[in-house]
């Protein structure tokens, strides 16, 4: 399910579903005939011309006799709409699974994460599913790449490797999953390409860095393993140590196997 709750006339209309529709029916548009439509504004309000687009759709692409102006999760408007979808990864399609991202933040990070998710093998429809559902959670829809607390809590903290004065601030969480601790930056130096034990802030500020050490984490952790079993609960715990946000990165989830056509 690409909405869990009503959108339309005298629907729910959450703010992250109605998005997801208006972001759907601009990608539908090419499928009307001639005037075509003008596409919505992707601002998560329902409207008359939201509403309107859902009459347009069932009554113009769908070719319903009428159109009782709402659309419901898992229903044939919703179908319609996926299946209008081109097949394979897009912008346009991360836009659908994290719909309150930026725009300049899905252009930002999409071509590092089809470049470093084939590297490490994340490639199949289930894999990419949890993979994009977990960095989604994980980074509020991309809207940071780097923890914001300044680490100081990290000080001291032997486990992570932190022994030096410093070490808590100096290697806070950085990266779409984030990488924490002396330990860590250490590990992932073998891989990196650079010295992030010299430059730790770079793995949040270098978009390629900050998706590869994600991909990173999730091949040195096995993750794929867990995706192919379509384990979420699995999956979250190897990456948080608990289950916080899960219903969030469920919701991620459901988005996302949806525009990838998952079952």
């Amino acid at each position: 399910m690409c909405i869990v709750s009503t959108v339309g006339l005298g629907g729910r209309n959450d703010l992250t579903d109605v998005t997801v529709f208006q972001i759907l029916f601009n990608l539908n548009v090419p499928r009307f005939s001639d005037p075509k439509p003008e596409k919505l504004a992707t601002d998560g309000r329902i409207g008359s011309k939201t509403i309107d687009a859902i009459k347009n759709f069932e009554t113009k692409v769908m070719r319903l006799a009428s159109s009782d102006s709402i659309v419901a999760p898992g229903d044939a408007t919703v179908a319609a709409l996926l299946n209008g979808l081109v097949p394979g990864p897009s912008r346009e399609k991360l836009s659908v699974v994290m719909p309150r991202a930026l725009l300049d933040k899905i252009d930002r990070y999409y071509d590092p994460l089809v470049a470093s998710m084939k590297k490490y093998h994340i490639t199949t429809d289930l894999r990419m599913a949890h993979f994009i559902a977990q960095i989604g959670h994980e980074t509020a829809s991309f809207l940071w790449a780097e923890e914001l607390a300044d680490g100081s809590a990290y000080e001291g903290r032997r486990d992570l490797g932190n022994t030096d004065p410093g070490d808590g601030k100096r290697f806070k969480g950085r990266g779409l999953i984030q990488l924490t601790g002396r330990a860590n930056y250490r590990e992932y130096k073998k891989v990196a390409g650079f010295d992030c034990v010299a430059e730790p802030g770079r793995v949040a500020s270098d978009a390629s860095v900050a998706v590869d050490v994600a991909c990173w984490y999730w091949d040195r952790h096995k993750l794929n393993d867990l995706a192919d079993r379509d384990d979420v609960k699995a999956i979250t715990k190897a990456i948080n140590g608990g289950f916080n946000g899960l219903d969030d990165r469920v919701q991620y989830l459901f988005r996302a196997k949806a525009v990838l056509g998952i079952k």
